[in-house]
């Protein structure tokens, strides 16, 4: 039988090399952003459960949501829920076969963390 000869190749770019592309980058936020908005329900349901619990109570985690650590987790959710949002039009707009160009699909990724920027900062402003 013949002998073959490995020949020792990289198995994929390196991550010092490998530039992340906007649209992966897009897709993991997209997959964050659903796990974060988990996080703010589950601490409005708290707040929900706590309010028919009892006064005390419902001033216990009221507190929380309105210290500094609870008011970064709900702008964070807002956040998540305009991004998550976005991206849903988005994947909409490639399911229906346009947009699919990869300068086209590039813009599309930074509109959706532009305009969820954007519509964040609008909600602050008129809620």
């Amino acid at each position: 039988m013949a002998e073959t000869k490995r020949v020792v190749r990289p198995l994929s770019p390196h991550l010092q090399i490998y530039r992340p592309q906007m649209t992966a980058i897009s897709s993991i936020l997209t997959r964050i952003t659903g796990n974060g908005m988990i996080v703010g329900a589950i601490l409005m349901v708290w707040w929900l459960l706590a309010a028919a619990t009892s006064p005390a109570y419902f001033a216990f985690v009221d507190g929380l949501l309105h210290s500094w650590i609870g008011k970064i987790i709900l702008t964070g959710s807002l956040w998540a829920v305009w991004y998550h949002y976005l991206a849903g039009l988005r994947h909409l707009w490639f399911d229906a076969g346009r947009g699919l160009e990869i300068k086209t699909a590039e813009k599309l990724g930074w509109g959706c963390v532009i305009g969820s920027v954007v519509l964040t900062i609008l909600t602050f402003f008129f809620i």
